[in-house]
């Protein structure tokens, strides 16, 4: 998949509970916070494939020849065997087609921006790569900022790599690391926040309007294949007040 400007998704369960900060810091990116960054990164995503695997199988266009395929015995056009066989090839394709949709973005992630996060983010103006870790030195949750490079977005900055580890969502940690790249924009003077996720992360698109961010348009990406699939993302936008 080519690089896109859409494709900036974020993992995270549904918000529950306020976390106590006691438990955690949020601090810099560390050299040592690697490889568990870029693995809660690419299972963070690859986790999104049976809700995309889902919404695709409802679309008419990829149902409704797969019950054709299982009417055609009745009409004696085919086994039953032969049609069970067919339906069943087409849905395992359009699952395997919707995990493709993110993997293909996380292998070209983890040999662009996550191939050296220090000096893409920590090294650079207006970059930033934060972390946030348990008191027992546990990395829970990332999340990275960076310019916006959309047009007229001169005075936007761009949240990316949003991840909470599955095993402590639901403690407001994502709405603690959203909150710190808020006030990092903030203090450097842009004018707002902007990501986009896609259709299928849910949890996340109600904690980012909890937060305060509006949707402002969705997205599609160029290609057959997203296409057929419905593949969408939602763009969002969270307005800094002037001070």
């Amino acid at each position: 998949m080519q690089r896109s400007a859409f494709y900036r998704g974020e993992s995270l369960g549904a918000p529950c509970q306020s976390a106590n900060m006691s438990d955690y810091v949020i601090r810099l990116y560390k050299d040592s916070d690697y490889d568990v960054s870029r693995d809660l990164f690419a299972e963070g995503l690859v986790e999104h494939t049976n809700k995309a695997f889902q919404h695709a199988i409802r679309l008419p266009h990829i149902w409704l020849p797969v019950l054709a395929v299982l009417l055609l015995p009745a009409l004696n056009l085919l086994s039953i065997a032969m049609s069970i066989l067919m339906a069943v090839t087409a849905i395992v394709v359009v699952y395997y087609c919707s995990r493709y949709m993110y993997t293909s973005y996380i292998d070209y992630s983890l040999s662009d921006d996550m191939l050296d996060i220090r000096k893409y983010y920590l090294q650079r103006e207006g970059y930033s790569f934060w972390v946030a870790e348990s008191t027992s030195g546990e990395v829970m949750g990332t999340i990275a900022a960076l310019p916006s490079s959309d047009p007229g977005g001169e005075k936007h900055l761009e949240l990316r790599r949003l991840s909470v580890a599955k095993h402590h969502r639901g403690k407001g940690i994502g709405s603690v690391l959203c909150r710190t790249l808020i006030d990092f924009a903030r203090k450097r003077g842009y004018e707002a926040v902007v990501l986009t996720t896609t259709l299928s992360q849910v949890n996340a698109q109600k904690m980012y309007e909890k937060l305060g961010f509006r949707h402002t348009q969705t997205l599609y990406l160029l290609g057959p294949l997203s296409k057929v699939l419905g593949f969408s993302f939602l763009a969002y936008k969270y307005d800094i007040p002037a001070a």
